[in-house]
């Protein structure tokens, strides 16, 4: 069981998280991060800790459809600016550097949603959406012939989401 000084610091840690980042994250990707190989917090206590610092107002929950993400509030910002040396420094030094290295990949897998399912015809239909915090900044929807296509079409999505918006918005904009 961890100590009341292990929780403070593991709640420091996460503010930190989500300080880096600088967009709103899923539990998913919270534990994603902090669990292997990284091991900033034990992920049995990730789920605990998001709940008390929704409870005391230092995250906040924004409703985005298929699961909830958290966002550092104001009151985060400052207890974290307040206390933030009470994270050892390596620990922060870590952060800093994977979040440089990987904040793009977390944000387009939480940004970009796929999935399809099989119509009465055999064909698949493909629903593709690009996420925003407040309501999807794009959605795609079409049909394919085969489960084959829309496997392929579910899986690129994540990689090509924001050259596929750029080209349609270039399009369409201009």
């Amino acid at each position: 069981m961890q100590g009341k000084g292990e929780t403070s610091v593991n709640k420091l840690i996460l503010l930190f998280l989500f300080d880096k980042m600088e967009s709103p994250l899923s539990e998913r990707t919270v534990f994603d991060m902090c669990g292997s190989p990284n091991e900033w917090i034990n992920v049995m206590y990730c789920r605990t800790i998001i709940e008390k610092l929704l409870t005391d107002n230092f995250l906040c929950e924004i409703p985005s459809g298929d699961e909830p993400l958290y966002t550092i509030t104001p009151e985060g910002r400052e207890t974290l600016a307040n206390f933030y040396i009470n994270i050892p420094r390596s620990v922060r030094e870590e952060i800093s550097r994977f979040v440089k290295n990987n904040s793009a990949k977390y944000r387009m897998r939480q940004e970009c949603k796929s999935d399809y399912y099989q119509n009465k015809d055999g064909s698949y239909t493909v629903f593709l959406k690009i996420l925003a915090p407040v309501q999807p900044m794009l959605e795609l929807k079409f049909v394919v012939p085969d489960k084959k296509t829309a496997k392929m079409v579910y899986e690129k999505w994540e990689d090509k989401a924001a050259e596929l918006y750029s080209v349609v918005y270039e399009t369409l904009v201009d």
